[in-house]
């Protein structure tokens, strides 16, 4: 009777033991929580045998990593928007500051007011233009925003986008050479956003281009080529790079986001975009999912 009772009392000791080791460890554990800065490297140890408090301390250190990746993803997209007004708040002013300006000038010359209203037109459309380009940036970098894709005509909005340009295609003396496979070639996409990235490849190639344009299609794939201006050589890695300036990209206006959107776009739509340069030519090639 006596021994099992000694070893009663033993165990129960034991247990009262390893109770207050824990006691003292979850306390310990919730003094440096408390104490520890946010940004900290924090993570936790655990001297405690058995499953459970092993358990319990790595899902508070896997909830501290995770809090901090959210941090710094936050603070990275803070900065890239700042980074984004910086770099483009001289392009915006130059076109408000012009049409401003031209609208002074009308007051002391009336006569030539049709010329001067055209000046100020224009720069309120580039100024439009930038003002969308930004919009349209920004809101891309909200990956919760739903871009819904499914099987789609791959030439009709080509058509709408290239109708959409006439004018500038017309003045700029480009007429488009366009050769396609099939006429009714599908791919997956969305409309929207696939509308959007044929716009901003046909103000890319007016832009920045040397004249001519020519679009092929076939094989789940759009490729647009136009000549380089003379003395530009871009980088085509670093083509669709924010603000990218080793050409004369941004002398002509835009915000130099234009091809960065057609990435962003494309590989939200699950394809992907390229860019190659073959003597003075630049080929920009889009690659699409299979239409199911």
């Amino acid at each position: 009777m006596l021994p099992a009772l000694i070893l009663t009392l033993a165990a129960l000791g034991i247990a009262v033991l390893r109770l207050w080791s824990y006691r003292v460890q979850l306390l310990e554990m919730a003094r440096t929580l408390e104490e520890t800065p946010a940004e900290s490297n924090l993570c936790l140890t655990v001297r405690m045998s058995g499953e459970a408090p092993r358990r319990l301390c790595r899902a508070v250190n896997r909830r501290l990593e995770e809090g901090r990746q959210l941090r710094l993803e936050t603070s990275r997209r803070e900065q890239e928007l700042k980074y984004t007004m910086a770099c483009i708040s001289h392009d915006i002013r130059s076109p408000l500051a012009g049409a401003m300006g031209y609208l002074q000038l009308l007051e002391g010359e009336p006569d030539r007011q049709a010329e001067y209203l055209g000046i100020v037109c224009k720069r309120l459309e580039e100024l439009d233009g930038l003002l969308e380009e930004l919009f349209l940036y920004t809101r891309m970098q909200d990956a919760s925003l739903p871009l819904e894709c499914g099987p789609m005509a791959a030439l009709p909005p080509l058509w709408e986008a290239l109708a959409e340009f006439y004018p500038q295609l017309e003045a700029a003396g480009v007429e488009p050479e366009l050769r396609f496979d099939r006429e009714d070639m599908a791919v997956r996409a969305n409309p929207e956003a696939l509308g959007r990235v044929y716009r901003n490849l046909i103000a890319n190639a007016l832009r920045h281009g040397g004249g001519g344009l020519a679009i092929f299609g076939g094989e789940g794939e759009i490729r647009f080529s136009n000549e380089l201006l003379p003395g530009s050589r871009p980088d085509p890695e670093r083509l669709f790079d924010r603000f990218y300036q080793s050409s004369p990209a941004r002398a002509k206006g835009g915000a130099g986001l234009g091809l960065s959107i057609v990435r962003e776009l494309m590989e939200r739509m699950g394809g992907r975009v390229s860019a190659r340069i073959s003597g003075n030519t630049l080929e920009i090639r889009l690659t699409f999912p299979q239409a199911s």
